[in-house]
């Protein structure tokens, strides 16, 4: 029976893995649509988010039917718990990705950022790249450094986050009504993305060591 109960959580494991995959897959091409107002690019990230949708049902009923059939209990227990939360949270992170192509493709064949704010979401874009590549490296480790760098990347893409309120107060700023609603609402998008990249390193901390990080619960970052 642990055979049989080890085999299922290694396949849950490689599930995670892949759940991580396209989601970085998803965000680097929703970026990359937004910065060069690429509609067929934008369309494809919307219409493969379902992909990652069925991976996170399959996961769920995966650990559904692990805790139903094998009662698993201490660490198990945790794992399986563990794996829930994640692939919970890989979804959202999916969902992110999509809303990025989804204002990329609302303002095609426009640019959707404006030219003032678009270094600031070069390196959101290439900041969310990084920090994605890495969850699914710590998915694949569950190296606990890595889940520390993971939380300093948060830290530059939150930064860049405030540089956006920055360039839309300061008096050069020229964006229409909608840029203005835009730019608000992507730099939105990619804080929670890094978030969410955070809530999955301090999970898999967890797993690792038994302990959480009281002032950064992964129940505060998942909202």
């Amino acid at each position: 029976m642990r055979e049989i109960f080890d085999a299922e959580l290694h396949h849950i494991g490689d599930g995670l893995v892949e759940m991580s995959r396209l989601v970085e897959s998803a965000v680097t091409r929703a970026g990359t649509a937004l910065l060069e107002a690429d509609y067929q690019l934008a369309q494809d990230v919307i219409a493969s988010d379902h992909e990652i949708d069925k991976l996170e049902r399959a996961l769920d009923e995966r650990c559904v039917h692990l805790i139903a059939q094998q009662a698993p209990v201490a660490t198990d227990l945790r794992i399986v718990i563990s794996a829930l939360r994640i692939s919970a949270t890989l979804e959202r992170m999916g969902d992110l990705a999509r809303h990025v192509a989804e204002v990329a493709r609302g303002r095609y064949p426009a640019l959707a950022v404006a030219p003032t704010a678009r270094e600031t979401f070069e390196k959101m874009h290439d900041a969310a790249v990084h920090v994605a590549g890495r969850t699914t490296e710590l998915l694949q480790t569950r190296d606990v450094e890595l889940a520390a760098e993971i939380q300093q990347d948060d830290d530059l893409i939150d930064a860049l986050h405030q540089d956006t309120f920055a360039a839309m107060l300061a008096p050069g700023w020229n964006g229409t009504p909608q840029e203005t609603i835009d730019v608000t609402l992507l730099a939105r998008y990619y804080e929670r993305f890094g978030d969410h990249a955070v809530s999955v390193a301090r999970r898999i901390t967890f797993l690792v060591t038994g302990d959480f990080d009281a002032e950064h619960s992964p129940s505060h970052l998942e909202v």
